[in-house]
């Protein structure tokens, strides 16, 4: 059969698709990009913000038109925490929460049984939404290759603790579950036979990593990076968003020696306010989290620190949103994801009473987005003129060679007068001048074999 897949939210829920589609494939099915062709639609969706619930429905009506006939499934964090809202959706022909998605193929099977079909010859809605429990293993799933992707993801870690005030996700997600060491390696491996020289390993709380695991010593997210290091062929490991209460100064010492290791951190801010980050439920301080920052960009020069800030949340002041849009300015990030506050059902913020209007939310975005932009522009000018080495991509102009430096910088290199036999650089990890900015990307230059061999012992350096 034909199925077509659309995810939504992270890059966990991206690997979780890719997983899923890896299965269908061994059990001799295909996937196709057309929803009308598609025997079966798989909508794997997002709950973060009430906005990612709306794009689901939207996406379920979409399928639905176009392809009347298809067996339409939903899975994921909205049916699992939503549970009530999702059982009308009536036009869904089988819902699953996240806790049980490698059980989808199962659940078609039954679908598609003589035995599920009543006095009118009518199919039956199949819900499985498995509730979470403490005692809950991570759900066994790997991945053996992306085909369109230079860089995979490797789900290592999933379930938060934290219940941050304004989330839903430990609702979503469940309690903290971790990949062993030896199946990471395993897939890792995998995945470097199958091409790939770069993996991002990514969690729902990544720093939560192996505080389920006991094997007679303590289990940390380092360990998992060294472990993903460790692996032949492989030649870059980046990290997904990191908490920052989380990461200690042994932690990045360790890191600080691991050559591939790339220099990109995503460490979430939500606020620089500290009233607002007690009321978030935070377990950080401004000044905590720029005692962190320092202390990586001291380890790690020319990393990249970005973020995700929040504007809005219930009883921000402006007194309140005035410090956290100067502690960003301040904090000098990268690239910023900035987002209102999004009412979450079933959160301790939504019962508030001091919730704040849609217009201040708007205008507080966009102030600090101006801020943010100004930043990354800094962070951008200060590459030129250094040499990084860059994993080069698909290209996505007939004009340009695309690819990322280890501290995510996307780097273009122009075609013309380039003699390159294949015609393509994709996959490969050459150095590059960089020469100058335009927009959100840097222009450079391939550098020569001779100079190329000098900076072979270092990461990037001023030329």
């Amino acid at each position: 059969m034909k199925i077509y897949y659309y995810t939504l939210g992270c890059k966990v829920n991206h690997y979780e698709t890719e997983a899923l589609k890896e299965k269908f494939e061994r059990l001799g099915n295909v996937s196709t990009k057309s929803i009308s062709d598609a025997d079966i639609a798989i909508v794997n969706s997002c709950t973060v913000t009430g906005q990612a619930n709306l794009k689901c429905r939207q996406v379920l009506h979409k399928i639905r038109k176009k392809n009347a006939n298809c067996i339409l499934i939903l899975t994921g964090c909205f049916p699992q925490a939503f549970e009530k809202e999702v059982k009308s959706f009536d036009f869904c022909d089988i819902i699953c929460g996240s806790a049980n998605k490698m059980s989808i193929p199962q659940m078609l099977e039954d679908y598609l049984s003589a035995y599920n079909v009543d006095d009118n010859g009518k199919r039956q809605q199949i819900v499985d939404i498995k509730k979470h429990s403490k005692t809950d293993k991570i759900e066994n799933m790997s991945i053996s290759g992306y085909e369109d992707k230079t860089r995979a993801n490797v789900k290592i870690q999933d379930g938060c603790d934290q219940y941050c005030s304004y989330c839903v996700i430990p609702f979503a997600r469940g309690h903290i579950r971790s990949k062993s060491l030896n199946e990471i390696r395993k897939e890792i491996e995998g995945l470097s036979k199958k091409g790939h020289k770069e993996v991002v390993l990514v969690g729902i709380n990544l720093c939560c990593y192996g505080k389920d695991l006991s094997d007679g010593k303590s289990i940390r997210l380092i360990d998992a990076v060294e472990t993903a290091c460790s692996a032949e062929g492989i030649e870059r490991v980046r990290l997904g968003s990191i908490e920052p209460e989380m990461i200690l100064d042994e932690d990045i010492e360790r890191m600080s020696r691991l050559d591939k290791l790339c220099p990109q951190f995503h460490l979430s801010l939500q606020s620089g306010c500290d009233k607002t980050l007690k009321e978030m439920n935070r377990k950080y301080t401004a000044f905590e989290y720029e005692t962190l920052c320092k202390k990586l960009r001291k380890a790690f020069p020319d990393c990249a620190i970005t973020t995700d800030v929040m504007v809005g949340f219930p009883g921000e002041s402006d007194k309140d949103f005035s410090q956290s849009i100067a502690f960003v300015e301040k904090m000098k990030f990268a690239k910023v994801h900035i987002f209102p506050y999004s009412k979450r059902e079933g959160t301790a913020a939504a019962k508030r009473n001091d919730q704040i209007d849609g217009k201040t939310k708007e205008s507080r975005a966009k102030a600090m987005e101006s801020v943010c932009l100004k930043s990354s522009a800094e962070f951008m000018n200060a590459q030129v003129g250094k040499v990084f080495p860059v994993l080069f991509e698909k290209e996505k102009s007939s004009d340009f060679f695309e690819g990322h430096t280890p501290n995510f910088t996307i780097v273009k290199i122009p075609r013309k007068n380039l003699k390159i036999p294949q015609n393509s650089l994709r996959k490969q990890i050459l150095y590059v001048r960089i020469e100058k900015v335009d927009k959100n990307y840097c222009i450079g230059s391939l550098v020569d074999d001779l100079t190329m061999q000098n900076l072979s012992e270092n990461k990037y350096k001023e030329m």
